[in-house]
């Protein structure tokens, strides 16, 4: 069994209290600082990374803004991560050979089924939420190459900042998100062919090192959460969290040559259109690394 770090025990108010207050000084309070303007993606300057590290050390993310513009080249956002301890890839189904995403629209028979190849609005969630528990996805990085024409806005909300307005509001509501039970995400079946089985866990668990990890999803055909009534709280607590005009709420329309590091906070993508000559597109890395901040 992993050991929490004491400020998320429920039981040692006193060790949340104490990080909480650093949490919170100098948070960043716009989208503007969270920006880090970068030369070469490939080789950061000191400066550069010292800057982008203390974004994710009190935020969990950062967007860089380099000058790979709409180079498609893939060994850009390698290099980038892996001068933050990101490696590990996971390969999931709809990755390339390389296990780099390429997020666009895509209309062929496996991809038309899945909403991150299409240009409809996907809601809030964590990647991987659907991962067995022993293959989290801790770190992630977007990179953009091409942006739609119209739309394709993230939204980005801390994972830690969640579980404070959570566990201020009521820190029941945090228990009964950290229940083993408390969301299942169904099977997923492809014409009669299961790809995957129910998943069953939490949505804050212990990860790697004793930190906070998060899984959820807001789609509602894609989870199935345990039926008490605190549960049921918790979620719609969430939910209104998630949906209202927090300042810890930011959004961002990653331009070619931008993108987001983080360690998987939650996420969401509103629509948009293409422009059919130059339609949008993004790398996706999903790491079982969470991002080393020493």
């Amino acid at each position: 069994m992993k050991q929490l770090q004491p400020q998320f025990d429920l039981d040692n108010e006193l060790a949340y209290q104490q990080w909480r207050e650093q949490k919170l000084l100098d948070y960043p309070t716009n989208i503007e600082q969270l920006i880090v303007e970068i030369n070469d993606p490939a080789q950061l300057s000191l400066a550069e990374r010292e800057a982008m590290m203390w974004r994710i050390h009190k935020s969990n993310m950062v967007i860089f803004s380099g000058s790979s513009g709409n180079d498609p080249d893939k060994t850009v956002p390698l290099q980038l991560g892996a001068q933050f301890g990101l490696a590990f890839l996971d390969n999931n189904t709809g990755a390339d050979s390389d296990g780099i995403t390429s997020l666009e629209v895509k209309n062929d028979h496996w991809h038309k089924h899945y909403i991150p190849y299409t240009n409809r609005p996907i809601h809030w969630h964590t990647d991987g939420y659907y991962n067995e528990l022993s293959r989290q996805i801790y770190g992630l990085q977007l990179h953009c190459v091409r942006a739609a024409a119209e739309g394709g806005e993230n939204a980005l909300m801390d994972h830690e900042i969640a579980y404070i307005l959570l566990r201020d509001r009521d820190p029941a509501l945090v228990a009964a998100l950290m229940h083993e039970e408390a969301m299942i995400i169904p099977e997923n079946r492809v014409d009669e062919k299961v790809n995957r089985p129910d998943r069953r866990g939490p949505v804050f668990m212990v990860g790697d090192g004793g930190v906070l990890h998060m899984r959820y999803t807001a789609r509602k055909r894609h989870v199935i959460w345990r039926e008490d009534s605190l549960t049921q709280q918790a979620v719609t607590a969430l939910n209104e969290i998630l949906n209202s005009g927090s300042p810890y709420i930011y959004r961002a329309t990653l331009q070619p040559g931008q993108g987001l590091i983080s360690n998987n906070v939650l996420h969401d993508r509103s629509g948009f259109n293409d422009d059919p000559e130059a339609p949008r597109l993004l790398y996706r890395l999903r790491y079982f690394d969470r991002i080393v901040t020493g």
